[in-house]
C-alpha cells in the first residue's frame, strides 16, 4: 500500500512545486503519473521511494519501494552490483563459496543463497546474459543501464516497483519485455511515462498539475478521451465568452449613441424654450453624469468578459495556440531523394548488416528507420546526411538540404538566447519585428527572448527550433528525426506531432515509439538487421 497525504514540496529557492497531493493505492494497483514538464513528477517519485525529503505530508508504505530513476549519470562510477544495491551479498557469497565462512560474511549474505542465481537469470531475461555484475555502470549504453535497473525488480522482488520513464532507451525488443512485465505483474505500480503504449497498460491515471494532483479513473485512451471532453467544453465556453464580449460591445457601442442622441435632443429643447443659463447647466452636468454612469455600467461588464476571455485563453493546450507555416520543398512529389544499392558499413571486420541495403526515398515520402540499438541505424543516417560513404554498394544523392534533428536539440547553441538564436535561421532577411511574431506564434513571449537555449526545457528547445525552420526562407526538403520523443512530456509530443503534419518535405524518423510514428504517417520503413 502506498498513501501520500498532503505532501508538498519547495525547492532550496524557496519556489513552490506542488502542493496538498493526496494519493493511495493499493496492493497490485497500476497507475500512472502525467503532467507538463516541470510540474515535478519525477520530484514526486523521488519522494514516493524516499530518496528525497517532502517539505510538508506524509509518505507511508508497507515496505521500501524499488525505484528506477530516468537518469543514471550519478551511478556511472559504480559497479552494477553497487548500483542494484546486491554487490554485499554478492561479496559476502563469493568470501563463503571461497571458504571464508564467516560470522560476517553469514550475516551479510542473510541466507539469500540463491542472490548470484537471482541477478543472472534476471540480466539473461533483459538481454544482457554477458553483463558482470561487477562492470562500471559508466560502460554501458542507455538501454543496457536501464535494462539493469529494471533486472533489479526480479532480483528484489519488491511489492511496490516505481519508474521513471523506463522506455526512453529501449529499443523495440526491449519495449516488448517492460509492456509484458507491467501486464503481468502483481506489484503495485507508478509510472512516470510519456509512452502512450505503456501508459494504456495501466489502471488509473494521475495528472499533476500547480494546483494538485487529478485522478482519472482509466488507461490513456480513457484519459484522453476525457480530457478532449474537458478541452471541448472549454472551447465553447471560450467561444461563448467571445460572443458575449462582442455583443456587450456592440451594446455599449449602441446605449452611448443613443445616450448622445437624446442628450442632444433634450439641449435643444431646453435652448429653444429660453431657460435660464443656471438651469441649462443643471441640465447639463445631469446629463454628463448619466452619460458616465451608463458607460462605467457597460466598461465593468466588458472587462470582466475581457478578463474572464483572457482566463479561458491562457487554459487553452499549448498545441492550439500554436501556429506552424512551413514552406514546401524545394523538390516535387515523387523525385528520387536517395537512391542506395547493397549499401553496407563495417566497424571492424564484420559489416554492419547482414544483407546489404537497398532503398529509393522520394520527395514527400515519410520512413521509419528501425533496428535494435547498436543495429547501425545512426550509420545510415549519416549516409543519408552525405556525412559518411557506404564502404560497398553505391548511394546516390540529390543536392537536397536536409536537417538532422536529435532526442538533444544540439542544432540549437546553448549560449544563445533564444531571439538571437532565431537570427541564425534568418537565411531570408525577415525584419525583428517579424522574427518576434514567429516567436509569439511558437509561445515565446518577451519575457523568454533573452533566456539562453540551455536553460530550456526539452520541449521548449523542441518548440524552438521549429520556431527556427518557419523563419528559414526555404523549409528543408530532408528532415531527420532521431528518437524525437524521448525527452518530451505528452503535451510536447503533441506539438511535435502537429508540427511534424504541417511538414510537406521528405521525413526519416528513428525511433521506437510507435504511437508517435502511426501519428505522423509513417508510410515506409527500412529496418536494420
Amino acid at each position: 500500500m502506498l498513501i501520500l497525504q498532503g505532501v508538498s514540496y519547495i525547492h532550496p529557492d524557496k519556489d513552490l512545486l506542488f502542493k496538498d497531493i493526496h494519493l493511495s493505492l493499493d496492493r497490485q494497483d497500476k497507475a500512472a503519473l502525467v503532467g507538463h514538464n516541470g510540474t515535478g513528477k519525477s520530484t514526486l517519485l523521488r519522494i514516493m521511494a524516499g530518496r528525497l525529503p517532502a517539505s510538508g505530508g506524509t509518505v507511508h508504505t508497507d515496505t521500501a519501494p524499488y525505484y528506477v530513476p530516468q537518469l543514471f549519470d550519478r551511478f556511472d562510477g559504480l559497479s552494477v552490483a553497487q548500483a542494484l544495491r546486491v554487490d554485499d551479498k554478492l561479496n559476502a557469497l563469493g568470501e563463503i563459496l571461497g571458504g571464508h565462512v564467516t560470522e560476517e560474511n553469514l550475516a551479510r549474505l542473510a541466507d539469500d543463497w540463491t542472490i548470484e542465481d537471482r541477478c543472472r537469470e534476471a540480466f539473461a531475461h533483459w538481454g544482457l546474459q554477458d553483463l558482470d555484475p561487477y562492470q562500471k555502470i559508466g560502460t554501458l549504453s542507455g538501454g543496457q543501464k536501464t535494462k539493469a535497473f529494471l533486472a533489479g525488480i526480479t532480483v528484489h522482488g519488491p511489492d511496490i516497483v516505481l519508474l521513471d520513464e523506463p522506455s526512453n532507451h529501449l529499443d523495440t525488443d526491449g519495449r516488448k519485455l517492460l509492456y509484458a512485465y507491467i501486464e503481468s505483474t502483481a506489484h503495485t505500480l507508478v509510472v512516470v511515462s510519456h509512452d502512450r503504449t505503456l501508459l494504456n497498460l495501466v489502471h488509473t491515471v494521475h495528472e499533476l498539475a500547480p494546483g494538485g494532483i487529478t485522478a482519472y479513473g482509466g488507461n490513456y485512451d480513457f484519459y484522453a478521451s476525457q480530457k478532449a471532453v474537458e478541452e471541448a467544453a472549454l472551447h465553447q465556453d471560450l467561444r461563448n465568452k467571445e460572443k458575449a464580449l462582442r455583443k456587450a460591445r456592440e451594446t455599449e457601442r449602441e446605449t452611448m449613441e443613443r445616450q448622445q442622441k437624446l442628450d442632444a435632443r433634450g439641449k435643444k429643447k431646453q435652448e429653444k424654450a429660453g431657460l435660464p443659463t443656471i438651469s441649462m447647466n443643471t441640465f447639463r452636468n445631469n446629463a454628463e453624469k448619466s452619460t458616465a454612469r451608463a458607460k462605467d455600467v457597460h466598461a465593468e461588464k466588458t472587462e470582466a468578459l475581457a478578463h474572464e476571455l483572457g482566463r479561458l485563453r491562457r487554459d487553452l493546450p499549448a498545441a492550439d495556440k500554436m501556429k506552424v507555416e512551413f514552406d514546401h520543398s524545394a523538390f516535387h512529389k515523387g523525385k528520387t531523394l536517395i537512391n542506395a544499392e547493397g549499401i553496407n558499413f563495417a566497424y571492424g571486420d564484420r559489416p554492419l548488416w547482414k544483407h546489404p541495403l537497398d532503398i529509393r526515398i522520394k520527395s514527400g515520402e515519410r520512413w521509419a528507420v528501425r533496428g535494435a540499438n547498436g543495429s547501425g541505424k545512426t550509420t545510415f543516417i549519416r549516409m543519408v546526411l552525405g556525412e559518411l560513404l557506404p564502404q560497398t554498394g553505391t548511394l546516390e544523392r540529390a543536392p537536397a538540404k536536409a536537417i538532422y534533428i536529435d532526442q538533444d536539440y544540439s542544432a540549437l547553441d546553448p549560449a544563445l538566447g533564444v531571439y538571437a538564436q532565431a537570427q541564425q535561421f534568418n537565411s531570408g532577411a525577415l525584419q525583428e519585428h517579424e522574427i518576434k511574431t514567429r516567436l509569439n506564434r511558437f509561445l515565446f513571449t518577451r519575457a523568454d527572448w533573452d533566456k539562453p537555449c540551455r536553460a530550456l526545457s526539452g520541449g521548449e528547445r523542441m518548440r524552438l527550433l521549429l520556431c527556427c525552420l518557419t523563419i528559414r526562407d526555404k523549409a528543408p526538403d530532408i528532415m531527420v528525426l532521431d528518437e524525437p520523443t524521448n525527452n518530451l512530456d505528452i503535451r510536447s509530443i503533441e506539438i511535435l506531432t502537429a508540427s511534424v503534419n504541417a511538414y510537406k518535405g521528405t521525413l526519416l524518423v528513428v525511433s521506437h515509439d510507435a504511437y508517435f510514428l502511426e501519428q505522423v504517417g509513417i508510410g515506409h520503413s527500412v529496418t536494420m538487421a
